[in-house]
């Protein structure tokens, strides 16, 4: 076990993507969270890469855990689960996977995949929370955000150091432990306001 992580909330497509290596990294780590026994929470349905994941968690031995909108719940079928939360909207349902974690890791995915692993990300930063969060790079998919996101830096939009506090690994295993032992950010801090300028 990676530090005091017990659950593991995974973002991911609900699409498989254009190369086969995409699906074979969501059940290597389906499969690396069953070996060491962690809990699996994830979007729910058995479609695209979140359907890989869930199965390949569970029949490797973990506990899984799907959150998913009522909304959406009406559209798809789920995997062997051993709990489905429903909840009423996007919000809550992120909320419920966030409560239930101990740390995130987002694998390739779209638009819904992008906006799960923001929040999280920037709930840690202004000290929401203070639970790891990890990419699971495969295939260099994460190469054009994360240069993206070190421009964003270098242009001064983002901190110092918030970017390093985002982990990136392409081993499942390995990504696991370095979340394990990733500590909290040096300081959950907003912009300060410069003093005698109004926001007005």
């Amino acid at each position: 076990m990676a530090g005091d992580i017990l659950s593991v909330c995974v973002f991911c497509g609900s699409s498989r993507g254009v190369s086969p290596g995409f699906a074979e990294a969501a059940r290597a780590l389906g499969a690396e969270l069953g070996r060491r026994r962690l809990r699996l929470v994830y979007g729910g349905g058995d479609i695209g890469l979140m359907g890989i994941l869930a199965a390949a968690a569970h029949e490797a031995g973990a506990e899984v855990v799907g959150v998913i909108p009522r909304r959406l719940n009406a559209l798809v079928d789920q995997p062997e689960l051993a709990e489905l939360i429903v909840t009423e909207d996007m919000h809550e349902r992120k909320a419920r996977m966030s409560a239930l974690a101990d740390a995130f890791i987002a694998l390739p995915g779209g638009t819904g995949t992008l906006e799960e692993l923001f929040e999280v990300w920037t709930w840690r930063q202004i000290g929401y929370h203070d639970k790891p969060i990890g990419l699971l790079e495969v295939e260099g998919f994460w190469a054009p955000l994360l240069a993206f996101l070190r421009h964003a830096e270098e242009r001064g939009f983002m901190r110092r150091g918030v970017l390093a506090d985002l982990l990136v690994g392409a081993e499942a295993g390995a990504l696991i432990e370095a979340l394990g032992n990733h500590p909290p950010p040096s300081g959950h801090k907003l912009p300060e306001r410069e003093r005698g300028r109004s926001d007005g």
